[in-house]
């Protein structure tokens, strides 16, 4: 028998799944700075007809909506990719140029789904005869802690397998020189810089050397690949940055303007009207010698299992010297500054072998022929 969470999510997802169609243009804009004064008002001849068009909206305006539909929001991404809250958040749905992983949690916003779409339909545009890739965590269906995952927690982080050669791997498979398909894997990295708003891509130091060198030897800039790949010149502000444990796939994390954006401003009136419970907010705490969860509890006025879903223990047992995140409800809220997306890393050119599909260029996103 369907049990009442299942019947909640696919009330949620019959809610909000098709709100991610009217954010799909977006994902071809240059991208600009989402904040909004807090008199603004909608243009007179402009309906307010989806997520992107309240950002318009006045806070009192917004709260209006927001008690009459709150459905209407869409999907909002709330707080930093560690300490984030998912709202009306949408399934990855079926597709056959995509499978998803055994046991993986795969909600998300609905621009995040747009850019999965986006990125795999490039790479099976380039290569027709591409298999379907694997996708593996995302979110859980309202965000927070996820498994062992310090992140996947406001449904922007995603975890993609790598294209194998035919054969030659599956889903958590390190990646190496010898079963890694590096053409797809190259085309899909390429469309994430140039089709997507990505704000980082983790990916272990010997996968990006490989990428390196078969993007290079395609005719890619040298120039352009050293402020990609961290490993080139250790510049902390590449893309694509080395973190230890992902060598089996990519961990990318997108920018969402609208759901980043009308988060930050729905949210304290989404508490304001009562649809979803004040913040949890943490404190971080050493354990001392003979410390036990209970007492932390008792101290913080929380519960012990507040604490081991927020840090992610599977027991009780806590060790002396280790910091734990004790969270506290009705704290007060830090600074939000307006969400402001960065202009994309663009290549200065695109080699022949990519010459089949059209790529975006500074001056379709931007109006501009150039990086400035």
């Amino acid at each position: 028998m369907e049990s009442a969470s299942t019947r909640e999510m696919l009330r949620r997802t019959v809610a909000t799944a098709g709100f991610w169609l009217l954010l799909w243009p977006s994902l071809g804009a240059a991208p600009v700075s989402m904040s909004s004064p807090p008199d603004s008002k909608p243009a007179a001849n402009r309906p307010v007809d989806g997520p992107a068009a309240l950002l318009e909206l006045s806070d009192d305006a917004l709260l209006a909506r927001i008690e009459a539909d709150p459905g209407s929001l869409g999907s909002l991404s709330v707080g930093t990719p560690s300490r984030s809250t998912l709202y009306n958040g949408v399934a990855l749905p079926e597709n056959p140029h995509w499978t998803i992983a055994p046991n993986a949690d795969t909600w998300a916003t609905s621009e995040t789904i747009a850019a999965i779409q986006t990125v795999v339909e490039t790479v099976c545009e380039l290569f027709p005869d591409t298999p379907p890739i694997a996708v593996g965590d995302i979110s859980d269906a309202d965000g927070g802690r996820l498994k062992r995952h310090k992140t996947h927690q406001g449904g922007r982080d995603v975890d993609f397998g790598f294209y194998y050669k035919a054969g030659k791997g599956s889903w958590f498979v390190p990646g190496t020189s010898l079963n890694l398909d590096l053409a797809r894997n190259w085309a899909l990295v390429r469309a994430l810089l140039f089709r997507t708003d990505v704000e980082a891509i983790l990916l272990d130091n010997s996968i990006q050397r490989s990428l390196y060198r078969y993007a290079l030897g395609l005719g890619e800039s040298k120039e352009w690949l050293d402020r990609v790949f961290q490993f080139s010149r250790g510049s902390r502000e590449a893309l694509i940055q080395h973190v230890a444990g992902h060598r089996t796939h990519y961990h990318v994390r997108f920018f969402n303007p609208v759901a980043q954006e009308l988060g930050r401003r729905a949210h304290p009136l989404l508490v304001k009207a009562g649809i979803i419970p004040p913040p949890v907010y943490t404190v971080s705490h050493v354990v001392r010698e003979g410390q036990t969860l209970g007492q932390l509890a008792a101290r913080y006025g929380t519960t012990v299992r507040a604490i081991q879903q927020v840090n992610g223990l599977a027991s009780t047992q806590i060790r002396a010297g280790r910091v734990l995140q004790i969270p506290r409800r009705g704290a007060p809220a830090p600074v939000s500054e307006p969400i402001t997306v960065p202009r994309r890393l663009l290549a200065p050119s695109t080699p022949d072998a990519l010459a089949a599909i059209e790529w975006p260029t500074f001056e379709t996103l931007y109006g501009s022929p150039t990086e400035r």
